[in-house]
């Protein structure tokens, strides 16, 4: 008995989906899970009477066997979204993960306890990779303009398709090291720099040990080498009031602290993410936080 178009287009997506989600991929998180289930009950819905070509079973298998080597859903559709914006993302950059959110939340806050957020003129993104925290921020920020920096030009070309997808011309980017070409001041200095320690990037979860670019994760011996850098450089590009907020790697925080500290600047007690971690530093120079 021949098998009806939709019953043969289901039992494909079933076979697929058991796949993804029962064999060699249980620590799916929420997010995916959702995306995937979201995106069978979608495709069921538009054309659940159509029967599925070879083109179309081909695709349906070649996803799924990039999803059982634990790529994420992300690097798959080459898309993220991060502070309901939707970004591109490819293999020079960083998934924008939730807990940098955390990021934009400490800045957006400590500009809203100086003043409107209309008063805020530069910012700056110091590893912007895809230049998820920079556009987020200027979507904030109506009169801002920011500058990205980055050693990788792809994760810059990256980032600036991801500004001009959103009209944002007052973005710009430049290649460097953090902040090694920047001049300033600026009222706001942010940046997600690398931080896992060099060790312990063998034990990551396979979506980001074999999938993240490494320049982007490692931090050096003790995770805290680009903390220094910024240490170092940041002082000097603050204009007085301004802010400089980071994230931090877990179990980092009192470490970045004192390296802040070291060098006259005023750290706050760190915002947590929404699983707890404290995630985003905030720090001022020492008289402005006075």
């Amino acid at each position: 008995m021949n098998e009806h178009p939709f019953e043969a287009r289901q039992r494909a997506l079933e076979e697929r989906s058991r796949a993804l989600f029962h064999e060699s991929v249980d620590n799916l998180d929420m997010h995916t899970r959702s995306r995937l289930t979201q995106a069978r009950h979608a495709a069921l819905a538009a054309a659940g009477a159509r029967a599925l070509d070879a083109a179309e079973r081909a695709a349906i298998a070649g996803v799924a066997a990039r999803r059982l080597k634990r790529e994420p859903v992300a690097r798959i559709v080459s898309r993220k979204e991060f502070w309901s914006l939707p970004l591109r993302i490819d293999a020079a950059t960083l998934v924008p993960r939730p807990e940098t959110e955390t990021v934009v939340e400490a800045a957006l806050a400590a500009i809203d306890s100086r003043g409107p957020r209309a008063g805020v003129g530069r910012i700056a993104d110091l590893g912007t990779g895809s230049g998820a925290l920079l556009v987020a921020l200027l979507t904030e920020l109506p009169n801002a303009t920011g500058i990205g920096t980055d050693t990788s030009l792809e994760a810059l070309a990256v980032a600036r398709d991801n500004a001009g997808r959103l009209g944002l011309s007052r973005a710009q980017f430049v290649a460097c090291d953090m902040a090694a070409a920047l001049g300033g001041p600026f009222d706001l200095i942010v940046s997600n720099p690398p931080y896992i320690a060099s060790g312990a990037i063998a034990a990551l979860a396979p979506e980001v040990r074999d999938f993240d670019p490494r320049p982007a994760l490692d931090g050096g011996p003790d995770g805290l080498d680009f903390y220094r850098t910024i240490a170092a450089s940041v002082p000097a590009l603050l204009r007085p009031g301004g802010a400089l907020v980071v994230e931090l790697g877990a179990g980092q925080a009192e470490a970045v602290v004192a390296l802040f500290s070291a060098v006259g600047l005023a750290p706050s007690p760190p915002h947590p993410d929404l699983g707890g971690v404290p995630r985003a530093l905030l720090a001022r120079t020492a008289a402005a936080a006075a």
